[in-house]
Parts: C-alpha cells; sequence; structure tokens
C-alpha cells in the first residue's frame, strides 16, 4: 500500500513585484494557514515517510511548517526542481522515482499542475487545489513504479477554509 498526499503551496505574497515568481514567499495569511493545515494533517495521518517539495521558496516553505509538526529537520524535505510548475506527466515521472522504502509521501507543488494531476488520478475533480489544500490518495502497489498505472483510492481532501 501507498499513500500519496499532495499539497498545495499556502498563500504567497505579491508586496513585492519585482520579486521573481520562484522567490515569492509566503504571505501572513500564508503563514497562519501552514502550520493549522500542517496540524490537520498530522491528525488524520501521522505518519508521513518522506516530504518532496518544489524548490520554489512558498512550496519549500510550505513544507518547512508541515516537517516542524512531523519533528523532520529542513534538511529532511526532498527537494525536487521538477516540481516547480510541474505538469501532470512530470508529477507522474517524479511519483514514479519515489524511494519504495517510503509508504507515505506528501509532495508539495503548485497549480494549475498540481490540480490537473489530481483530477487525472480517481473520478474524484476538484476545480481548484486551493492554497495549502491537501489531496489524499492510496493505491494497493508494492513500488511507487506501480502508482501510474494503478486503481487508486481517494482518501480525502482538506483546506483552510473547509469547516471541520
Amino acid at each position: 500500500m501507498r499513500k500519496l498526499i499532495l499539497v498545495r503551496h499556502a498563500k504567497s505574497s505579491w508586496q513585492n513585484l519585482e520579486q521573481s515568481d520562484f522567490d515569492r514567499p509566503l504571505n501572513d495569511r500564508g503563514k497562519k494557514n501552514a502550520p493549522v493545515m500542517a496540524k490537520r494533517l498530522h491528525d488524520r495521518e501521522p505518519d508521513i515517510n518522506a516530504f518532496v517539495s518544489s524548490p520554489a521558496r512558498r512550496a519549500f516553505s510550505t513544507a518547512i511548517y508541515f516537517a516542524d509538526v512531523y519533528q523532520i529537520k529542513q534538511a529532511g524535505i526532498h527537494q525536487i526542481p521538477e516540481l516547480y510548475h510541474a505538469s501532470p506527466s512530470t508529477f507522474s515521472q517524479v511519483v514514479a522515482e519515489l524511494n519504495n522504502d517510503w509508504k507515505t509521501v506528501a509532495l508539495f507543488s503548485h497549480n494549475p499542475g498540481i490540480t490537473d494531476f489530481i483530477n487525472s488520478l480517481t473520478a474524484v475533480r476538484i476545480d481548484n487545489m486551493p492554497t495549502c489544500g491537501v489531496f489524499a490518495i492510496s493505491a494497493k502497489i508494492d513500488s511507487w513504479q506501480e502508482f501510474a498505472d494503478a486503481e487508486k483510492h481517494f482518501d480525502f481532501f482538506d483546506y483552510p477554509k473547509l469547516d471541520l
């Protein structure tokens, strides 16, 4: 069994319009939502084996908030450059190359690719993955290489404005 938890980065700042997209930080709302969503995820899924992130500042910063809740050091977050504005096929490739020792992986990335990838996985569809949204799916497989062709099960979808 493998579980993939897809997380869109928390809300980012547009305060400095001259700043590159890659280097945009989280804004105040993003800094507030990320630890809350990390705690909510930990309550549902306490055992995550790996955190994998786009190296873009807003995605990696979001991953750090989540890793803190899981007591994983920042150095333990795996940065994969291809996850910066990845297409669904790139997401599939990254997932296929995940370490098979990891049963549950949290992957942090960006729209529109993360929404498109999510919508390619199961019959569950979302219009737009909200910032700091969390979407979890599982598959009865022995290796991540089998993930693309495996039957997948929708586990849950959560986001900051969802009333629980």
